[in-house]
């Protein structure tokens, strides 16, 4: 808005460059023209500002389909003025010459004008078609709709507005119309889901029974082999036993063919030592033979003497001499008698 500075009786106005300043003295204009600043008397003078920028003006409406479903629009309209004098002869936008404020409120008296405007054309097109193409295609057709008709009026081309341009934010149904034409499509959601679930178990129990075949052939294959070693090993040791038969064996007949020998051996050897023995004795016999008996008794006695125990002590009493004496008296007279 302008800045209004009052001194005494006179008053000055600074405009911004985004506002158009019409000011009339006596009913006559005589300055008009963007970011103004001047000096005036209040009393036979009258100043109008209008905006030059663009102005955004949102709008929300409701209305109803060709199937009688409630639909909520919302759209933005970009407008701006145009004609400024053509405007203000039009609409009233004089400012207070003591503080600078708009008197009344032309711009909400505007964005009523547009928003009437924008309602009755989509209602036109609303009434003409179906929920489900409002829905599909409707932003499009609206926003056409809407925008060219906002354009083409008559009304604000007089008034010196110009259309800038139209958004359509949004387009929506009621919440349990909305909901009701989500549920196929979550449905169908749904039972893709539940599709790749089921697939995914699907495969899951493909995959557990191939690795359970994988398993029981590798099982089947493990037990293959070890019967294979356990053959394997039993022939080995068959082997080993029979090998430690033969060597057994083979070691047993060394053994009886060692022993055998052995035996030839010391058999030859007592028949050796028996013979000498014979031998020997015989050469004795014949040594003996010619001997007197006298000697062969003393040898014998040193034979008998050989054979028994030592004696540390020896007792000879005349009963056990004298039959000695006796005896060896007669044998040595017998000797005699046979050699006379």
């Amino acid at each position: 808005m302008a800045d209004m500075t009052r001194l005494i009786f006179w008053r000055h106005l600074r405009a911004e460059t985004s506002s158009y300043v019409l000011f009339s003295r006596a009913g006559q204009l005589t300055k008009k023209g963007r970011g103004l600043a001047f000096w005036f008397l209040p009393l036979s003078s009258s100043v109008a500002e209008l905006p030059m920028d663009d102005r955004e003006l949102p709008i929300l409406f409701h209305g109803r389909s060709q199937d009688f479903q409630e639909v909520t629009i919302q759209a933005v309209v970009t407008w701006r003025v145009h004609e400024p004098e053509t405007l203000a002869s039009r609409v009233d936008f004089s400012v207070d010459l003591d503080t600078g404020q708009w008197r009344k409120q032309p711009l909400e008296q505007m964005s009523q004008l547009l928003t009437e405007l924008a309602q009755q054309l989509a209602w036109e097109y609303l009434t003409q078609t179906s929920l489900q193409e409002i829905l599909v295609s409707g932003v499009e057709a609206l926003r056409e709709r809407i925008g060219n008709g906002l354009g083409d009026d008559q009304s604000l081309s007089e008034m010196g507005i110009e259309i800038v341009s139209l958004r359509i934010a949004g387009i929506r149904p009621t919440a349990e119309v909305e909901k009701a034409l989500q549920m196929p499509t979550r449905e169908s959601i749904q039972q893709e889901a539940d599709k790749a679930t089921f697939e995914r178990r699907a495969l899951a129990v493909e995959r557990e029974r191939a690795i359970a075949e994988n398993e029981l052939q590798n099982r089947i294959e493990l037990a293959r082999r070890q019967e294979d070693l356990i053959g394997q090993e039993g022939q080995n040791e068959r082997k080993r036993m029979q090998e430690q038969a033969e060597s057994m064996k083979i070691e047993a007949l060394a053994h009886a063919q060692r022993r055998k020998l052995e035996s030839e051996s010391e058999a030859e050897s007592i028949r050796l030592v028996s013979d000498a023995q014979m031998d020997s004795e015989k050469e004795r016999v014949q040594l003996y033979k010619g001997l007197p008996a006298q000697v062969l008794i003393g040898l014998t006695v040193r034979e008998f003497a050989g054979q028994l125990p030592d004696v540390e002590h020896l007792t000879i009493s005349p009963e056990m001499l004298g039959p000695i004496l006796t005896r060896l008296a007669d044998a040595g007279t017998k000797h005699l008698e046979r050699e006379v």
